[in-house]
């Protein structure tokens, strides 16, 4: 698929400043917004998320937020159909598409094409040891047969190592391993951008960890833990994907009474810079991407216009 029309990709660590840097480019270059974030896509989820707010959705209209259930799954081949869906539907408005996130994978899915994805994200790899390494957990190879017969028939069942492969595949893409294997020849990409401007916002790492040490804070301030006792009213279960992913899965373990809040805390904030520290591993493999400053707006938004002239 050949895409001409104008399109920006915002990418950066969590908690670096893309949201505002967003809404200045939704500005000055009429666009519409596109959310690249795993976790935004969930309704009820908001502080943990960081989602802009409804009134900011309301100035500036964003879309592939609030899609999904928190017991639903949503994962790499989801993103990129609906993502190529909704950049037409802006395009043919007349407004430019803002991609804009810190979901690394879904960036190279976008861009690469699904098939060329063997790497697969920590938090997935989390998740899945989380479900099923523990005492009297389910049996990883029925989940296998559940979602690619095709591996389970070829994967003796005592091979955990290649079964637990086969899940974090198919969790992190949405495509079985089966699938895969079958395509990963053709090296297609899903789509091809030939007026795509990328950004990547970086800073000094002391810079970005206080950053993510005082949005820890605030998200507490907010009610980030009455946000997950809410989630858990609501009967969603602590051990969902959803739930399981970063901020969410330290509150549930304060709720549980296994951490105190001090504790949560100071975890909360070490894993969100561990997170941060591989988004930018994810985003160096990314050779479209331009490198700015995260205080060199004017600079980012003279170059756009330059490109797009």
């Amino acid at each position: 698929m050949q895409i001409d029309t104008p399109i920006i990709v915002l990418v950066g660590p969590t908690a670096i400043g893309k949201t505002a840097l967003s809404f200045q480019l939704a500005d000055r270059f009429d666009c519409e917004i596109i959310s690249m974030d795993s976790m935004q896509v969930y309704r009820y989820m908001d502080i943990g998320t960081a989602k802009p707010t409804k009134e900011e959705r309301k100035q500036f209209p964003h879309h592939l937020v609030d899609i999904v259930d928190p017991d639903e799954q949503y994962n790499a081949a989801r993103f990129v159909d609906d993502c190529l869906s909704v950049i037409g539907q802006i395009s043919a408005k007349g407004k430019i598409p803002l991609v804009t996130g810190g979901t690394g994978l879904y960036l190279s899915s976008l861009l690469n094409g699904l098939f060329d994805i063997v790497q697969v994200s920590d938090e997935v790899r989390g998740r899945l040891k989380q479900r099923f390494c523990r005492p009297g957990a389910p049996d990883p190879y029925e989940e296998l047969c559940r979602i690619d017969p095709m591996s389970a028939v070829r994967i003796h069942k005592n091979d955990r190592q290649r079964i637990l492969r086969g899940l974090e595949i198919y969790y992190s893409t949405g495509i079985p391993w089966s699938d895969y294997l079958k395509k990963q020849q053709k090296r297609e990409s899903s789509a091809s951008f030939s007026r795509l401007f990328a950004v990547y916002l970086n800073c000094p790492r002391d810079i970005l960890y206080k950053r993510i040490d005082r949005r820890t804070d605030s998200m507490l301030a907010q009610g980030f833990v009455e946000e997950v006792e809410g989630l858990r009213n609501m009967g969603y279960r602590p051990e969902l994907t959803s739930m399981q992913s970063i901020g969410y899965r330290h509150v549930n373990q304060l709720l549980d009474g296994n951490w105190d809040r001090e504790m949560m805390k100071s975890l909360l904030a070490r894993d969100t810079r561990r997170y941060a520290k591989r988004q930018m591993t994810w985003f160096r493999r990314i050779d479209r991407l331009r490198t700015y400053g995260r205080d060199d707006q004017d600079k980012i938004i003279s170059d756009i216009y330059n490109y797009f002239q």
